[in-house]
Formats: C-alpha cells, structure tokens, sequence
C-alpha cells in the first residue's frame, strides 16, 4: 500500500568555508620568502529543487538530516581552495517552507525546477597574502573560514483533493470515510462546523490511490 506523508520536520546544515593558509615562497631578498597562502573555499549552499514527479514527502520520512560539504582550504603558491558543490534536495510541487522555531514561511515552492536556497554555506577564509602590507610584508596569519548557515525545518505540503465530500454538519461524512478507508478518524459530537481538513489516503482494490478531502464536517 502506498503511504502519504504532507508534513516533515528536517534540519539542514550548509557547508562551512575553508580556512585560509598561512604559507612562505622561497625568494631571495624577500623576507620570509614572500606570503603565498591561498584563500578557502566556500561551503557548499543546500538547495531545494521542485520535481513535478515527487507526490508526497515520503522521502523525507527517515532521512531527516542534510549537509553540505565544506570547502577546502587554502593551498599554498596563492592557490585558492575550491568551492564545495551544492547539495540538491528535490521536494514536490505545492511544498511549503517555514522555520520550525519561529513558523513564519520562507518559501512557497510551486513551478517545476523553482529553486531556492535554504542555507548558505560559509565564506572561505583570506590566506596570509591577503593580509600584506608595506610594515608587514610577511604576515603569520590567516582567517578561518566562516561557518555554515544551520537550521531546522518544517516542510508542509499543499495539494487537491481527487475526491470531495460536501455536506451539512453532523451528516456522517467523517463517519463514511471512516468505514470505506482504514483512516483513524476522531469523531465527536457536535453541532458545530468543524474548520480543519481531514486528509485521507485510499487506495481501492486494483486502483489508483485516492486523496479524499472533507471540510466544514
């Protein structure tokens, strides 16, 4: 049976940056030889990407955790690190990003190949040729590189029901989902309209699966 999953909580780690290099040449007449420390690399960003062939969030089910790599450091010659590569996260159409701790929305991710990225990664950091100047021509220091942006998600998905049950409250609509699906339905009396959705994943004998929806039971 084929399972339905609209709502995932994940966390996401960008990379951090590389740190930069405190190295010397090897010249006559030049102090020290000269600073020849390349920069860092930055860390690699985490990036959603919407895939029209994604149903659900399922796949987010267990892997709940996503990182980045980082950059590389700094090389000596003045060579700088590379820069890691983005790690791509393919999400569904109709997916909606917000921040778990404070709940505001981040993105709505609607039209397929939308990017966005969620976390940045870190800035590499200057190697020691950066940092020459006419009274310190030859500098012992170097910048570690910045870390990566790191947060935690909640992912909430938006989709159209295939089927809907429209009737007056109290009428039994959540009671005939409850005997034709295997859904696990809170009933309770009431003569008031009841404002959620109950979303309900069926899947008949030999059939496609079925989202029913209800509203205003």
């Amino acid at each position: 049976m084929s399972m339905f999953l609209d709502t995932a909580k994940i966390k996401v780690k960008a990379g951090n940056g590389g740190d930069g290099m405190v190295a010397f040449r090897r010249e006559k007449y030049v102090p020290n030889g000269g600073p020849w420390g390349g920069d860092g690399g930055r860390g690699g960003n985490v990036v959603f990407v919407v895939d029209e062939g994604l149903r659900t969030l399922m796949d987010f089910r267990y892997n709940r955790h996503f990182k980045a790599q980082s950059g590389e450091k700094g090389m000596t010659k003045g060579m700088h690190g590379r820069g890691a590569e983005d790690l791509i996260v393919r999400v569904p159409q109709g997916t909606t990003v917000r921040d778990a701790e404070t709940g505001k929305v981040i993105t709505d991710l609607i039209e397929h190949g939308q990017e966005f990225i969620v976390a940045h990664g870190g800035r590499g950091g200057r190697g020691n040729i950066r940092f020459a100047t006419p009274k310190n021509p030859a500098p012992e220091i170097s910048e570690n590189g910045e870390p990566g942006q790191e947060r935690e998600l909640q992912l909430e998905l938006k989709i159209l029901a295939d089927v809907g049950l429209v009737g007056f409250p109290s009428v039994g609509k959540s009671t005939l989902l409850s005997v034709i699906t295997s859904a696990n339905l809170k009933l309770v009396p009431t003569t008031l309209p009841r404002l959620y959705q109950i979303l309900v994943w069926s899947v008949p004998s030999q059939a496609s699966p079925l989202q029913w929806q209800t509203s205003l039971d």
